[in-house]
């Protein structure tokens, strides 16, 4: 089936990508990416094999002083606590490879729980004498502000598309063009709340307008049925209405289609949704999982369940839903106020 040849061809992209890290790494990293390979995401070892090959140029040019191929398990036995931090302050701002790179507290954290898996791994078959990854702190995280988008700029967004006024000539000829498709994209987005890699893996057959519901893969490969307003349904059906009259191959079943009719990419979605969303919010930087946010904020809004947001959202703990969508926890702790009487008056 097609949606199925989209996530292998994802999955075996990031193999590849991986495997340019592992001919770098020395060999007994292998063992760590097969050991977890059955309970992790390719993407998730595409990023383990970056971050460890971040941290192996590191110890090689600063601590060890051999090249990354001959670092031993010896070596990395002789590491410090010490060494380790050193690694996380020169993660601010480092270059490798000849580029240059900077990294905030949640950079950090990433990369330095990269390192604990690793060292874990390794302690627990015993290959090293311990696990000094793990008493490394994490960096502190502070709270990022939630951005998200009110009503009367969801309406100005949605007018945007319709009439772009403020676009150019050119913008407003290319406009005609992808109008319903991109119409379509972001009424999905703020009707559903699914993730961008959630919406580029849609195929036309994910979609049942019998019930407005569609099935998409979430992290992981897990499958979901999820469900629609009828608002969304006329817009989706305006774009497929367009979409049939696209010269496209027989075989390409991707419900969203670029101009060069083929399945449109995550970078082409970011870019159409920060195009209309500079002209509705432009104090705000609106990304597609900003779009993911207002969904959330206003499901909770309406139904004051914490558990129908986080479901709908696919997260598997309430807390990130707590954490990352606006008005939640406040509403929570508003809700509470008068609950606790103080006298029988």
């Amino acid at each position: 089936m097609e949606k199925m040849d989209f996530y292998k061809k994802r999955d075996l992209q990031n193999r590849v990508k991986m495997s340019k890290y592992l001919e770098k790494l020395p060999y007994y990293c292998l063992d760590f990416f097969i050991g977890i390979e059955n309970n992790t995401s390719s993407l998730t070892r595409y990023n383990y094999s970056m971050d460890l090959y971040i941290f192996y140029n590191f110890i090689s040019r600063f601590i060890i002083k051999k090249s990354i191929e001959q670092v031993t398990l010896d070596d990395l036995n002789n590491l410090t606590t010490r060494q380790l931090e050193q690694y996380l302050s020169y993660l601010t701002y480092y270059e490798i490879d000849g580029k240059f790179y900077k990294n905030d507290e949640r950079g950090k954290a990433r990369k330095l729980a990269s390192l604990r898996s690793f060292f874990k791994y390794l302690f627990n078959h015993d290959m090293v004498k311990a696990n000094i990854a793990s008493k490394i702190s994490t960096p502190k995280l502070h709270n990022k502000e939630i951005v998200r988008l009110e009503k009367d700029e969801v309406n100005k967004l949605i007018n945007t598309i319709e009439n772009p006024i403020e676009f150019s000539k050119r913008q407003k000829e290319y406009n005609k063009n992808t109008f319903e498709r991109d119409n379509a994209i972001i009424t999905l987005f703020l009707g559903t709340g699914i993730r961008i890699s959630e919406l580029v893996g849609l195929n036309i057959e994910s979609f049942d307008f019998s019930q407005n519901a569609f099935i998409i893969t979430r992290k992981g490969g897990n499958q979901t049925m999820l469900y629609f307003s009828k608002e969304v349904e006329i817009a989706l059906k305006t774009w497929l209405e367009k979409r049939a009259t696209l010269s496209l191959n027989k075989d390409e079943n991707a419900m969203f289609i670029s101009l060069q009719n083929k399945r449109i990419s995550t970078r082409a979605v970011e870019n159409l949704v920060k195009k209309f969303a500079q002209i509705a919010s432009p104090l705000k930087k609106i990304s597609p999982h900003k779009l993911r946010s207002t969904f959330g904020t206003n499901l909770y809004k309406e139904t004051k369940d914490i558990y129908i947001v986080a479901d709908v959202l696919g997260h598997k703990d309430v807390n990130t839903t707590k954490k990352h969508y606006a008005a939640i926890s406040e509403d929570m702790r508003k809700s509470v106020a008068e609950k606790v009487k103080i006298s029988n008056n």
